[in-house]
């Protein structure tokens, strides 16, 4: 079993910013990718930045030059800057293990940016 453990969401003023950050563990042996979806009211599920192992990282247009994602070990974070209230949504962490493909999801943590 994997568990995924975010922390980091919350309220922040327009042009603030926050830190988002999932560790893995479990019986997870090796990674494929790490990365972080949202989800706002009304709207689907959309990737907002992923790294494979041993490769870049990619992100979002709406994102781009904004946040920052990077991985340590097990643990992938999400450096999110100059906020704007469309970035609030529900911040989901993702897993992919190698070999297996098999798909890992956190709970989710509100991020909410005022105007």
């Amino acid at each position: 079993q994997v568990q995924l453990v975010e922390s980091g969401g919350g309220l922040v003023q327009a042009g603030g910013s926050l830190r988002l950050s999932c560790v893995a563990s479990g019986s997870i042996f090796s990674i494929k990718s790490m990365g972080w979806y949202r989800q706002a009211p009304g709207k689907q599920r959309e990737l907002v930045a992923v790294i494979t192992s041993g490769g870049p990282a990619s992100h979002a247009d709406s994102v781009k030059g904004r946040f920052a994602i990077s991985r340590a070990g097990n643990t992938v974070s999400l450096q999110m800057n100059s906020l704007k209230p469309e970035d609030t949504a529900v911040y989901y962490c993702h897993v992919v293990q190698s070999l297996t493909d098999r798909e890992y999801w956190g709970q989710g943590t509100q991020v909410t940016v005022s105007s």
